[in-house]
């Protein structure tokens, strides 16, 4: 007697475990996904820009994918670099990680000195950093209303003596989704390492 009562104890707690097991497995499958620090911010938006070949493009030509956007200037002597850097490493150490979801992913390096940076210019710059970088330029007017709906912040700055001006710009990489849509800032002042797993973080 004490024999069945012990093993009818034993079935009831198998049954009990595999019945909390199953609403853990559903409450995990029903849990809200991680908001993206940036859903909603007013930033991004179209744009009528033209590429490192001369053609002219719009926000629309980058629907589907997701879009690193970074604003500098090809004459930068020294954070635009680095930045651009850090952001093509840490790129192509999620492409070769998560060669699917790089597929995904197109990096944007848009100008805000649209004196100096022609078209040809942009190119041979944005070649030097990533195969799949795309280089953006375009008139003062265009370039101002990309920068204004971005949210980044640019202006000439000549210096008494110097044969070239410099631009001051906001320093900022900000991953959109596949229908421009803001998800993060990538930390590119962080290095490559950290770039790529915020890539990894986001990019479905």
């Amino acid at each position: 007697m004490a024999g069945e009562t012990m093993n009818g104890f034993r079935k009831m707690r198998t049954s009990l475990l595999i019945l909390l097991g199953f609403f853990a497995f559903l409450g995990a499958c029903s849990a809200p996904a991680e908001a993206p620090p940036l859903a909603g911010a007013a930033i991004g938006g179209p744009f009528a820009l033209t590429d490192q070949d001369g053609k002219a493009v719009t926000d629309k030509d980058f629907d589907g994918a997701y879009r690193i956007v970074y604003f500098g200037y090809t004459y930068c002597p020294d954070v635009c670099p680095v930045d651009l850097q850090h952001i093509a490493q840490g790129y192509a150490a999620f492409e070769k990680a998560a060669p699917a979801k790089a597929a995904k992913v197109r990096p944007i390096f848009v100008s805000v000195d649209p004196e100096r940076d022609t078209p040809a210019v942009v190119k041979q710059y944005v070649a030097a950093f990533h195969p799949r970088m795309t280089g953006l330029t375009g008139t003062p007017e265009q370039l101002a209303a990309a920068a204004k709906a971005y949210g980044v912040y640019y202006q000439r700055r000549d210096e008494a003596g110097a044969s070239e001006y410099l631009m001051d710009h906001s320093r900022s990489a900000v991953l959109f989704g596949p229908k421009g849509e803001p998800i993060a800032l990538l930390p590119q002042d962080q290095g490559a390492a950290a770039v790529a797993a915020e890539l990894e973080r986001w990019v479905r």
